[in-house]
């Protein structure tokens, strides 16, 4: 079966691709400061790139929480990244009738975590014919993830890929069950696992979610290992300064040595 995410990974020789950028549209600077350093990185390690970054967090905490420039504007901005830096971008949809819009700049549409069940944003994503990312909940088990292949296949669209993100644990916290990683390859998929966001502490800053980025290369070097086929990881030139999910965000300065620790990691687990 012709999938792009798998067609992805036979362009580089690293093993696995790579999704990263700003968690949302900040200034263009930022944006095109981190696509750039990525691009650079990325070709230097062989390592297939699509970048990423909202045009608007409709799931923030905080209703004063920033959410991005919109979507008019912020597909504007994807565009000249895509255009003048030549590399693919991707960014979520929140409606059904954003698909078709999104996909004339989008080069992968993704669908985020808490939206995975919504069946008509998922068949509106897939009859674009783009490819499509769809990140599993953190409410679900991976078995359930099958219903959302379901959908997809059913709207008739097989280019997708299943992203783990984490799983719910009590109040304020995920955990990562990286049999999850085994469990959606046996389905024919793509899996990219989510580093920065399985370290997120959901609402824990009350008025924000907090989070632990030191664990973001811990997590990252466990999925590679266990197979993962891509490597979702929001980075920032200065975190403590972005303007959504700081916390569990990687700097971007840190992306290089990371990046060269996973591509040795993958080629010793031949996976």
């Amino acid at each position: 079966m012709k999938n792009f995410f798998f067609d992805l990974l036979t362009s580089g020789n690293a093993g696995f691709f790579l999704i990263a950028g700003p968690c949302v549209l900040e200034t263009e600077d930022i944006t095109f400061q981190t696509a750039g350093h990525l691009k650079e990185v990325t070709e230097k390690l062989g390592i297939p790139f699509i970048f990423k970054s909202s045009f608007d967090k409709a799931n923030r905490t905080s209703v004063q929480s920033f959410r991005g420039p919109g979507f008019s504007e912020g597909l504007e901005i994807l565009s000249r990244v895509k255009t003048q830096l030549n590399v693919p971008v991707i960014s979520d949809i929140h409606l059904p009738d954003q698909a078709q819009e999104a996909a004339r700049v989008l080069d992968v549409i993704q669908i985020p975590a808490f939206l995975c069940r919504q069946t008509d944003l998922i068949s509106a994503a897939c009859r674009t014919g783009r490819p499509v990312s769809i990140k599993k909940g953190q409410f679900l088990s991976p078995h359930e993830c099958k219903n959302i292949l379901t959908k997809a296949e059913s709207a008739g669209n097989k280019n997708i890929c299943i992203t783990e993100r984490g799983t719910s644990f009590g109040y304020n916290n995920l955990v990562v069950d990286f049999r999850s990683i085994h469990i959606l390859r046996e389905m024919g998929v793509p899996v990219v696992f989510d580093a920065t966001h399985s370290v997120q502490l959901p609402g824990g800053a009350q008025d924000s979610s907090a989070g632990e980025r030191q664990f973001v290369p811990t997590l990252s070097r466990a999925a590679i290992a266990a197979g993962a086929h891509g490597l979702f990881i929001e980075t920032h030139p200065e975190p403590e300064k972005a303007l959504c999910d700081g916390p569990n965000s990687m700097p971007l300065k840190d992306m290089e040595s990371l990046l060269t620790t996973l591509v040795a990691i993958k080629k010793a687990a031949g996976l």
